[in-house]
């Protein structure tokens, strides 16, 4: 009889052990899975977090503009057209005036702006504000678009940057063209001051001398930059919020660049 009570016993410890530990693995997979938002409520979510936190809206940069160029950047990643452990993001905005700081460089993984600076546009885009936009040769105009920073050399304009342009029709000749970043006198607060306006260059993204290093420097190697102006002419395929959004929201290992 002891030996039964026993017995029982021991089963009814053995289901009470199973019955705390036990927990359906579905439940666990679909917690995970659950997130509170879509991939586009995810996608401005992480847009906004990174625009605020490095303070764009105080330096001046349009957050319709940022959210441009961060699109482009997050489908050049996912399309593996940057390297992974490329987070510092150019946007160039050639909407603005050349009087104002339309050049920011973005750590996009620290969420901090590293410069805002001065940025000349081609003197065959207009004076102060560039309104004409070109890719073909001796132009002398800039060109909107997407680029990829390369490597650096030093040429006619001293130590400079090579960029590739990444979308067709609009800038890929920037090789060809020598559309390259570099530094010029012509580029900086006293041309302001004097002229009302910068000087221009033959189409290149030209910084003043006394941060053409720190630009270059911060740049070089694989980077994005964006440019962008008023025009109705110009696409691109890296501009797909979609495809943006379901690579940040889908791929975990991608969230590290902006915590939410």
């Amino acid at each position: 009889m002891k030996r039964n009570f026993l017995g029982f016993v021991c089963i009814l410890v053995i289901l009470s052990i199973a019955g705390i530990s036990w927990k359906p693995a579905s439940r666990h997979n679909t917690a995970h899975f659950n997130r509170p938002f879509t991939a586009g409520e995810f996608l401005e979510k992480y847009i906004s977090n990174i625009y605020e936190s490095a303070h764009l809206q105080e330096s001046g940069l349009e957050v319709e503009v940022f959210k441009k160029a961060i699109t482009g950047y997050l489908n050049l990643r996912g399309k593996n057209k940057i390297p992974a452990s490329s987070s510092i993001l150019t946007v160039v905005d050639l909407a603005k005036s050349s009087h104002e700081k339309r050049m920011w460089i973005i750590d996009i993984l620290n969420k901090t702006l590293v410069l805002n600076t001065w940025v000349a546009h081609g003197h065959g885009s207009g004076e102060d504000m560039a309104t004409r936009f070109s890719d073909k040769m001796n132009s002398h105009k800039s060109s909107l678009g997407f680029y990829l920073t390369d490597d650096v050399y030093y040429g006619k304009n001293g130590r400079s940057l090579r960029l590739d342009g990444l979308d067709a029709g609009f800038n890929t000749n920037a090789r060809a063209r020598a559309i390259v970043v570099h530094g010029a006198d012509y580029v900086g607060e006293g041309n302001i001051d004097e002229e009302g306006r910068l000087g221009r260059s033959y189409g290149c993204p030209a910084v003043s001398p006394d941060v053409a290093d720190l630009v270059i420097d911060n740049i070089k190697d694989k980077t994005v930059m964006f440019i962008n102006g008023i025009s109705k002419n110009y696409s691109s395929k890296y501009l797909n919020q979609d495809l943006a959004a379901n690579f940040v929201y889908n791929d975990p290992a991608n969230n590290y660049i902006a915590n939410l």
